[in-house]
């Protein structure tokens, strides 16, 4: 067997397989051998069927197995030897004229190869990494929140300024049903107010859906409808009131605190502000984190310069995946995927050089501190480590578990990566100026 490659350019290649029958003849015959044994042919004893019909019968079917064997386990054992990074799987170029008759044969396989590239880190202009402040404006927010969740509910009779309405938005045109709670804080205009107060249940109001809400995510919720949908909506949907309550603010006291942190945990109102602005924080850390990410994923995407072998890969696309392709959409797919492919090659080449790999013992012990938060939430703190480590183990087993978790680990091990090597500027923002610059 002989196996050249000739490079077309930087990023293609195309790769001869050269099989002699020396190759395979051995192994062919002694299946044939084995065939022969086993055949149960009318006319002939088992075992004693001539191998002139066994060869005439199976003896293609076999060369062909046997060829293609050899092929994948050269070609496969060739690319790892070489080194070679290839992008995609090797394309076998058409042989219509391939002749099963001949002792010998040649297959030549296409490669789209990955291309010599460097990742810099240090961008010109700083990247910001925000840093999410809970303000009073918002701590204050949460609090009344807080009471009103933990406060007693009473029925009235008719909508006033503070009541919580209940009832079900519908358009029959846009299949709009659907029930919900809302106050009347959250409308945009004071004529929306107006037609409430003194309303009553089985009262039914009509509502322009265009600037019905201060928020659009307030009116995708009460329509059951995506942002999308409802972004330029206007219509008219009728309300139906089938509830009107009145929530009457808990007491912030020591019975409060235990209900939400555990007894003695918080003591005091101030306490209480403290912990619900340092519990407030961990999550935002969690969003400028993840926007530092983003940020940094769109910089190495923007400036980090190569080609790739489109033409090979568009190729490839057309029939790697579930239903085959043809070149149209092939060539969509691969510009819609172009920036993905782009960022894994990068990843690739930054966990290489900075040796991030994820360790089965990274796995495990981001299982038990996962198992520990999901844990605590249920009130359960003192989990023992045998405990854990059944249920980390279970977790382990799962192969889509196991994917979903190394993934988790290497984006913060590449997050730690930016943080410490990347050229990163400190914003501090609240929240509410933090959704309204990057999510409104």
């Amino acid at each position: 067997m002989n196996i050249t490659r000739e490079n077309i350019d930087a990023l293609n290649a195309v790769v001869t397989v050269d099989i002699a029958k020396e190759d395979y003849s051995d192994q062919v015959e002694k299946i044939l051998s084995d065939y022969r044994k086993s055949a149960n042919i009318p006319g002939f004893r088992k075992g004693h069927v001539p191998m002139t019909m066994v060869k005439k019968q199976y003896g293609k079917a076999v060369l062909v197995d046997e060829v293609n064997k050899l092929l994948q386990d050269a070609l496969g054992k060739y690319l790892t030897e070489e080194k070679l990074d290839v992008l995609g799987n090797p394309l076998p170029k058409p042989q219509d004229d391939l002749d099963w008759n001949s002792d010998n044969f040649s297959f030549e396989f296409e490669l789209g190869l990955a291309p010599e590239f460097e990742v810099n880190l240090k961008s010109k202009k700083a990247i910001t990494h925000y840093n999410i402040v809970a303000d009073k404006k918002m701590i204050d927010d949460q609090i009344i929140h807080i009471r009103k969740q933990y406060g007693k509910i009473t029925s009235q009779t008719e909508v006033v300024k503070e009541s919580e309405i209940t009832g079900v938005f519908e358009n029959e045109e846009k299949e709009i049903n659907n029930s919900t709670m809302i106050t009347l804080d959250k409308f945009k205009g004071k004529a929306t107010e107006k037609q409430f107060l003194g309303a009553k249940v089985g009262d039914v109001v009509t509502l322009k859906t265009k600037k019905l809400f201060n928020e659009n995510h307030d009116l995708a919720a009460a329509l059951k409808m995506s942002h999308e949908d409802t972004k330029d909506l206007d219509i008219e949907v009728n309300f139906t009131i089938s509830e009107i309550n009145e929530r009457a603010l808990a007491d912030l006291d020591q019975e409060l605190f235990d209900k939400l942190f555990g007894k003695d945990t918080v003591t005091s109102v101030t306490e209480l502000k403290d912990k619900i602005k340092e519990d407030s924080e961990k999550q935002f850390a969690q969003q400028g984190d993840q926007k530092l990410l983003n940020d940094v994923t769109e910089y190495l995407v923007e400036n980090t310069k190569f080609d790739l072998p489109a033409e090979f890969l568009q190729k490839w696309m057309q029939t790697a995946g579930e239903t085959e392709m043809d070149a149209d959409q092939a060539k969509e797919e691969y510009e819609k995927s172009e920036k993905s492919m782009r960022y894994q090659l990068i990843e690739g080449k930054l966990i290489e050089k900075h040796n991030l790999q994820v360790q089965f013992e990274d796995l495990q012990a981001h299982a038990k501190e996962m198992i520990k938060v999901q844990m605590a939430q249920f009130g359960q703190m003192n989990s023992s480590d045998e405990e854990l480590d059944g249920i980390a183990a279970r977790i382990l087993s799962n192969k889509d578990e196991v994917k979903r978790l190394s993934e988790q680990l290497m984006s913060t091990k590449l997050l730690n990566l930016y943080k410490a090597e990347a050229n990163l500027k400190t914003k501090e923002i609240t929240y509410d100026e933090f959704v309204k610059e990057f999510y409104s």
